[in-house]
């Protein structure tokens, strides 16, 4: 195994190369010294010109950290990314149109690295349909710099899908926690572990250069065989990084790892708020066991709630990045989630989304439409991207919008979405259940868009919804006050009335009383 500098990996890089990143978000296992050499290099020699750099979810602290690095004029030729939020200086390259920008789903980046790993031709999937990922609505271009097709639209046994293009991978930079003198990569104090093993497989398949950043070097034989996250047969070096924090905020959660379970109870108890009012509501869906998501924004509230009510336990939550059960973090930490019971790798967890396996997704909201479209991925001269949601907001079985109806006095349920990141007609022609809340109103998807169909106590119909909307709704004839509760300051008492599980539609022969003796 080949130990180099965070110089000498930079230096690897050639003018126009593919770069593969591993990592997540806010720093969770995002090899962020590499990254720095790369723009650090650049700013002194120019080089290394025009690259590709993709990855499947943002990565960076809001500022300059992550892809910041690379945020220079010259260095990007194109950026291929689940998000810019956490990398504003990529979201104005590709407001400036200095760079070829796409944001695609998070989970289909994910699972293509894997189709990349064995060689095939590509993702057959239906995530990203009737989105502004579609191609007929953009494929999922953020600049007009961006020409190139990355997705096509293709018919097989009669039912439409989206085909995700490979890429040809130069260099790949990933992150593990410790590496043996063989090279063998573990990852066992890092908050995720995403898809480290397919990015690793795919480019060596293509040819490339494998580099993982590490905290240490260990002796050979130290990692047990079941904990090595990447094959030392699929490295090429490593660059040890001894000061490297767990995430851009925390230098290190045993929590966050799974080597220490916490009382998920002490999750504090969110203010008197908007935020606390639209959590709320959006709590009284659950149900006795329901699996979910939580997204990132107001909707993270939902765990602040389920804490305060005493049912964090009795419901599992998960995230996109592959953990499930505990308590997901929220802000900067998102992506990581408190005492988990299970870390899977990104790739499978996706499968289970896309596969059905979530009752019920909470989502945010940046504004909704007329025909029930959510936006979330470009608005108010913002460029986002979708992250996850559009396969978890594709694939759940329920999914529950929250936001504010307006912010800063402006609305934001409108007559037409600017970047359609959930199509509501596609929702709807699939049977799928969607609520979108505000603290004014909750409004249920129905054949004619959005319906009011619950209103704030006090609050004026007319005055207080509609007049704050950009689209007249329809009214639900049944059409009642939210409840009381939702405004008081103590808990609900969803502990003594969460409702039972209500039976899957999958059969299943224990949920139906036919287990096999």
């Amino acid at each position: 195994m080949r130990q180099i500098t965070a110089a000498q990996a930079a230096a690897l890089l050639q003018d126009g190369d593919t770069l593969l990143i591993g990592g997540s978000g806010g720093g969770h296992a995002v090899p962020d010294a590499l990254l720095a050499a790369v723009g650090e290099r650049f700013r002194a020699t120019g080089a290394p010109r025009a690259i590709t750099a993709v990855h499947p979810v943002g990565l960076g602290d809001g500022k300059t950290r992550g892809a910041g690095h690379l945020a220079q004029k010259g260095l990007l030729k194109r950026v291929v990314s689940g998000t810019f939020v956490n990398s504003p200086g990529i979201a104005r390259l590709a407001l400036d149109e200095e760079v070829e920008a796409y944001t695609l789903p998070q989970g289909a980046m994910s699972q293509l690295m894997r189709e990349m790993a064995a060689g095939r031709p590509g993702l057959l999937t239906k995530t990203g349909l009737h989105t502004f990922v579609d191609p007929r609505q953009g494929g999922g271009r953020q600049s007009r710099r961006a020409t190139e097709d990355l997705i096509d639209v293709v018919e097989f046994r009669g039912d439409e899908y989206l085909f995700y293009k490979p890429y040809s991978v130069n260099v790949a930079f990933l992150r593990g926690s410790a590496a043996d003198e063989d090279g063998n990569i573990s990852m066992e104090h890092e908050a995720v572990t995403l898809e480290m093993l397919s990015m690793a497989q795919a480019t060596r398949r293509a040819g490339g250069i494998v580099i993982a950043q590490v905290k240490r070097i260990v002796p050979s034989g130290s990692i047990h065989p079941k904990m090595v996250k990447v094959p030392g047969i699929l490295l090429d070096a490593v660059v040890v990084e001894p000061d490297q924090w767990q995430t851009y905020e925390t230098q290190e959660s045993l929590a966050y790892s799974g080597h220490l379970r916490v009382a998920l109870e002490d999750i504090p108890r969110l203010p008197p708020s908007p935020r606390r009012i639209v959590a709320r509501r959006g709590a009284l869906e659950l149900f006795e066991a329901a699996i979910c998501n939580l997204g990132s924004g107001i909707s993270t509230g939902i765990a602040n709630v389920a804490a305060e009510e005493g049912i964090l336990r009795r419901i599992c939550l998960t995230n996109e990045q592959g953990n499930i059960g505990g308590a997901p973090a929220s802000g900067n930490e998102a992506g990581a989630a408190m005492s988990p019971d299970a870390q899977v790798d990104q790739p499978y967890q996706f499968d289970f989304y896309d596969g059905g396996g979530l009752d019920l997704a909470f989502l945010s909201f940046a504004e909704f439409d007329a025909e029930g479209n959510v936006n979330v991925s470009r608005f108010g001269g913002r460029i986002v991207g979708p992250g996850g949601f559009i396969n978890i907001s594709q694939g759940a079985g329920s999914v529950v919008f929250g936001g504010t109806l307006t912010a800063g006095g402006a609305p934001k349920a409108v007559q037409r979405v600017e970047q359609v990141t959930f199509s509501g007609p596609y929702a709807r022609s699939r049977g799928q259940r969607v609520t979108y809340v505000t603290e004014r109103a909750v409004f249920r998807l129905g054949e004619g868009g959005p319906e009011v169909i619950e209103i704030a106590p006090g609050a004026d119909l007319e005055v207080d919804v509609i007049a704050a909307m950009g689209f007249r709704p329809r009214v639900s004839p049944a059409l009642r006050r939210m409840e009381a509760g939702l405004f008081a300051d103590g808990p609900m008492g969803l502990a003594s009335c969460l409702p039972g599980r209500p039976p899957r539609p999958a059969l299943n022969r224990f949920a139906m009383g036919q287990a096999a003796e």
